[in-house]
């Protein structure tokens, strides 16, 4: 079995893209997940490692798995990423009103069989 080994080089090319994808700059980005904005530079240019602690903010604020940020696995959908990144943020009440225009919609598109 081949062990892999994640690049740095390339982990912080991933982050510097999803960050982008988030249209957020370095500052934003690196205050929302408790490092400073040198240091997410750093990462970016795989200059340095993260650590695990970083790992999992990073995971935790954006709804990347790990997997993809560390090997470039994307076995996920980005979409749901994002709706995840969303919902992870959001407090009970607006988690249900959430649910209800999903759920509305998903009932709407079922009984017209539409499929966008």
């Amino acid at each position: 079995m081949e062990e892999k080994i994640p690049n740095n080089l390339e982990v912080g090319e991933r982050i510097r893209k999803i960050r982008e994808g988030l249209k957020m700059n370095r500052e934003i980005f690196s205050e929302m997940i408790d490092i400073s904005d040198v240091f997410l530079g750093q990462i970016e240019r795989g200059e340095r490692s993260l650590s695990l602690k970083t790992l999992c903010r990073i995971v935790y604020f954006t709804g990347v798995s790990t997997d993809f940020i560390l090997f470039g696995n994307n076995d996920t959908n980005s979409t749901l990423q994002k709706i995840n990144r969303i919902l992870s943020q959001s407090s009970q009440a607006n988690l249900e009103y959430f649910y209800e225009i999903i759920n509305c919609s998903h009932v709407f598109f079922k009984t017209h069989k539409k499929d966008l």
